[in-house]
């Protein structure tokens, strides 16, 4: 602690065993080479231990020795007791902590404008959102910090935004300049919109089903905030949009039982996980069974094979048909041509006669 009597700071050292004054060092020199830290003994009656006592260690700005005798100084030594500096030591430590882990659990928020496209460095709103979002719902600073942090991210037009909520009103919440922001810049889609794309959504090809399940979490939560649907019934819905849309994981569905577990559906994070243990099993049973792969592969090979004798019947009937048809539209002007010349020899016959 700080000691207003010698204007420096003091160390109480406690012994467990009787401190002998007279073994002491006179000073201790600190490893940096700074200014000598003086010691000083001082027995404190009735706060012995094991009839020990105490050290006060003091830097000596002015280069000479002092000590501190415990007649001289009482207040000192009353103000040093064990628990004052245990106590003082914990509050010290506790602001500290708090203040730092205030600063570092939100890093700044990355630039926004609402320019189309996007300027280099630049955030996307859907981004910048859920990062200014989390800032004003978890942070422990107070709402003017909040709106500052949200201001000092803005640029250009969506800048222009916040200076016309807060025209329009000064007192305006942290909440509310976000309200703005996705107003002016975010999607025109309702809720029933949302819902619609949210149950048109399937597995892409060579998407894992993990990452599926991300995906339609994502455009879940912004059907709830639209409320295209009540957040009671987000996770039955995010169950029968996962068996709905995963086209190619039905034996991982089966293997979960997730179908059976449509009444009472599991959250996101659990979902999540039993899905990404399940896909670290299967991962592992396939390189554990390497044949397994190989008669896939000849599989689609066969499949290809298939496809390409298929494609080469297909042709052949084709070119059968093709000649079939010319043979008998040949036939055809044959029979035209003996018709014409037996038609035009009955004419002559009839002129002949009359």
């Amino acid at each position: 602690m700080f000691s207003q009597e010698s204007q420096s700071l003091i160390v109480l050292c406690e012994c467990r065993e009787k401190v002998q004054a007279e073994r002491l060092p006179l000073d201790v020199l600190p490893a940096d080479g700074s200014e000598p830290w003086i010691l000083s003994a001082n027995r404190m009656e009735g706060n012995d231990l094991d009839g020990g006592g105490e050290s006060f260690v003091s830097p000596d700005e002015s280069g000479q020795r002092e000590e501190h005798q415990e007649s001289s100084s009482p207040n000192l030594l009353n103000a040093s007791m064990p628990e004052s500096i245990i106590r003082a030591v914990g509050d010290l430590l506790a602001k500290t902590t708090k203040i730092s882990s205030d600063s570092s659990s939100f890093r700044r928020l990355r630039t926004f404008s609402g320019i189309t496209p996007i300027p280099a460095g630049e955030d996307n709103l859907e981004n910048w959102m859920e990062q200014a979002m989390l800032m004003v719902e978890e942070s422990d600073r107070s709402e003017k910090e909040k709106k500052l942090r949200i201001v000092e991210s803005l640029r250009g037009p969506a800048l222009e935004i916040i200076q016309a909520v807060r025209f329009t009103n000064s007192e305006a919440s942290p909440r509310e300049y976000l309200a703005a922001i996705e107003s002016a810049f975010g999607s025109s889609e309702s809720g029933e919109d949302l819902y619609f794309k949210f149950r048109a959504l399937q597995q892409r090809h060579g998407e894992c089903l993990s990452d599926f399940l991300r995906r339609i979490e994502k455009i879940l939560i912004r059907v709830v905030q639209k409320g295209g649907l009540p957040a009671q019934l987000a996770g039955k819905a995010r169950l029968e949009q996962l068996i709905r849309g995963a086209i190619q994981a039905d034996i991982m569905l089966l293997q979960l039982r997730l179908r059976e577990r449509k009444e009472n559906p599991p959250d996101f994070l659990d979902l999540l996980h039993e899905i990404r243990e399940e896909e670290v099993r299967e991962a592992e049973r396939r390189k554990a069974n390497p044949t397994v792969r190989q008669v896939q592969i000849g599989s689609e090979n066969s499949k290809d094979s298939s496809f390409q004798e298929l494609a080469t019947e297909i042709k052949d009937l084709q070119t059968m048909v093709a000649e079939q048809l010319s043979q008998r539209m040949m036939r055809f002007l044959k029979r035209n041509r003996k018709a014409s010349k037996h038609q035009s020899s009955m004419m002559k016959v009839i002129k002949y006669k009359l």
